[in-house]
């Protein structure tokens, strides 16, 4: 019998300031890529909303090559797997303050240290939406939205009068899941509400495997733009209002989102192929 593989892991709670809460993510360097086959089945195996796969990178362009995987597929940005990563990057190497990842599909993003312990600050692309009429995921939905805005990296943000509407939503996944891929934002200020966030907000995104995603870094690409214009400042609170939840701080920057959160890790191990 052939001797076992051992790969590095570790699980890292996002955009949280205690465990079990915030988005959980498995994060995994590699000395080298593997099938694409092999990373799915080990982020199918490890069955978190994201695990994230890590290569040192030789392009010059940054510290590390990223991808993301779901457990059923890879993904185009995952926003607080790469914010785990820099937490689990950075907190190996407290002479750092900044790691730079290259991403296939996403460019390249940066996570910095931020003024508290273990929290950070990314830079993501900033996702703008535009009106569109959504009548058959308005019904999946549910609730009574005031407008529904999409972009064309397959987000759509779906906006309602108060807080307490999105708290309350119970989508049909299977009809959502027919549309495929697509991250639903359903969202609204967050005047009242217990988090005491200024935006709040629920994402699901059926299609690739996730009903519910507990808080989701890449939804604040779109929230941004869209909450800052209506907002008339350039920076507010979010809270994800998920079963575990998560607060994440959201800035504008030009081109770029910068979404600030904490990290909290789980789990320290050895993944045996």
């Amino acid at each position: 019998m052939s001797a076992l593989r051992s790969l590095p892991i570790t699980r890292v709670d996002a955009f949280a300031d205690r465990p079990f809460t915030g988005n959980p993510a498995a994060v995994m360097p590699l000395e080298e890529w593997m099938s694409d086959a092999m990373l799915q089945a080990i982020a199918a195996e490890n069955n978190l909303s994201e695990t994230a796969f890590l290569v040192a990178d030789e392009s010059g362009e940054a510290d590390y090559e990223l991808r993301w995987f779901t457990p059923t597929v890879e993904v185009a940005l995952c926003g607080h797997a790469t914010l785990a990563s820099g937490h689990v990057l950075l907190s190996a190497a407290q002479w750092r303050n900044e790691m730079r990842f290259r991403t296939r599909k996403a460019g390249v993003l940066q996570v910095t240290r931020g003024d508290e312990d273990n929290e950070y600050h990314m830079l993501l692309p900033a996702y703008r939406v535009e009106a569109k009429p959504m009548p058959d995921a308005l019904r999946a939905i549910g609730g009574a939205p005031v407008e529904s805005l999409w972009n064309e990296g397959g987000y759509a943000v779906i906006a309602y009068h108060d807080a307490e509407e999105v708290r309350a939503l119970s989508p049909d996944f299977r009809a959502l899941k027919a549309a495929g891929d697509i991250a639903y934002i359903a969202t609204a200020p967050g005047t009242g509400d217990p988090s005491g966030a200024d935006v709040v907000s629920r994402v699901f995104v059926p299609g690739a495997g996730i009903d519910e995603d507990p808080v989701t870094g890449s939804a604040h690409c779109a929230l941004t733009p869209y909450w800052t214009t209506r907002l008339g400042r350039d920076r507010f609170a979010a809270y994800q209002a998920s079963a575990r939840g998560g607060h994440v701080g959201c800035k504008l920057a030009g081109d770029q989102v910068e979404l600030t959160g904490r990290c909290v890790t789980t789990l320290v191990g050895e993944f045996l192929l």
